[in-house]
């Protein structure tokens, strides 16, 4: 009897979990946080994309210790070649400022590069739910979150909403 009542109370807990839409639009506290540009200057991520407005961004969450983002840049560097219409930012998660400089150099990544102050616990990074990178993002021509989560530069549904 215990069996049953606990597996009716687990069947009705799933069954109630409702998945729930990802985010359209950056929170204020995502788009107050700031970033470090290669000049050393602080910018909002609100003015990032205000720098972008009328173009789609594909965002780039990466750093430069990162095998997997590495090993996907020759994806992402065909994205680029495909799309070129298109503004790319990346936002490092890299530990330093230097290592972030060097990682750009030394991997030829093209784009239009910040620094993230705060990594893992800045307030971007908690509204995207940042659990891994790479992480990629797209977003529209208005400002809009198209597509939300990516991991991998050759996830189909990247260039579904780049068109």
């Amino acid at each position: 009897m215990k069996l049953i009542i606990i597996t009716l109370f687990v069947g009705a807990f799933f069954l109630n979990c409702e998945a729930q839409p990802e985010p359209t639009a950056f929170s204020e506290d995502a788009l107050k946080d700031t970033f470090i540009n290669p000049k050393g200057e602080s910018v909002s991520l609100e003015s990032i994309l205000e720098t972008y407005k009328g173009k789609t961004i594909l965002i780039d969450v990466w750093a430069s210790w990162c095998r997997d983002c590495i090993v996907g840049l020759p994806n992402l560097k065909a994205l680029q070649k495909e799309y070129d219409e298109v503004a790319y930012v990346f936002l490092s998660m890299d530990k330093t400022q230097k290592s972030w400089k060097n990682g750009i150099e030394k991997y030829g990544i093209v784009g239009e590069h910040y620094f993230m102050t705060s990594g893992w616990n800045s307030a971007f990074s908690k509204f995207v739910d940042l659990d891994w990178v790479p992480r990629y993002m797209v977003v529209d021509k208005e400002g809009n979150i198209k597509l939300f989560r990516a991991i991998k530069a050759n996830d189909p549904k990247i260039k579904e909403h780049l068109k």
